[in-house]
């Protein structure tokens, strides 16, 4: 499972994990944090702004980006769950989360962008990662379509974290 979170459900939710992989995805400006009390297994921080055009002086996702995030999901152990946070748990750990379960199964991204959206209405993965996503693994708009297919999600100041399977069929 990878399981997402905002910033500020982030203990609660590596406290109920027994082992995890954590992804941090913050704005540069970001206080950074100590999160070795959390203990996660890997812990993997990358700083950018959650913008989906390129914006003078914010730092936009790119593709090393997007490829560090998808190397850390193909890296994560099988049994170990997935932890990922941004600010809000909406928009850049969605976008992540999206990514790395597209990454490990491909012709799903349709079933995957809906599972999203029926675990969280709120969700509105950033499109700029999720296109970015797209091109890296070569699936020619069948990602950035079925996000755009289950549109914008209920306004929200933070989302309640919530879980995304990493194997799909579901059964």
């Amino acid at each position: 499972m990878i399981h997402v979170s905002s910033l500020s459900g982030l203990a609660d939710v590596a406290g109920a994990l027994p082992a995890f992989d954590l992804l941090t995805l913050l704005s540069p400006s970001a206080e950074p944090r100590d999160c070795r009390a959390l203990s996660p297994a890997r812990h993997l921080r990358l700083a950018f702004h959650d913008i989906t055009t390129l914006t003078p002086d914010l730092i936009a996702p790119d593709a090393v980006t997007l490829q560090a995030i998808l190397d850390f999901g193909r890296e994560a152990v099988p049994e170990r769950p997935l932890l990922v946070h941004c600010w809000a748990g909406i928009s850049r750990s969605s976008a992540a989360a999206y990514a790395i379960a597209c990454d490990r199964n491909p012709g799903f991204e349709n079933e995957i962008a809906d599972e999203l959206r029926r675990r969280s209405p709120v969700v509105t993965p950033n499109k700029l990662m999720v296109q970015l996503a797209d091109d890296l693994l070569g699936r020619d708009g069948a990602m950035a379509n079925a996000i755009a297919r289950i549109g914008r999600g209920a306004d929200a100041f933070e989302g309640t974290p919530y879980q995304l399977p990493l194997k799909w069929p579901l059964s």
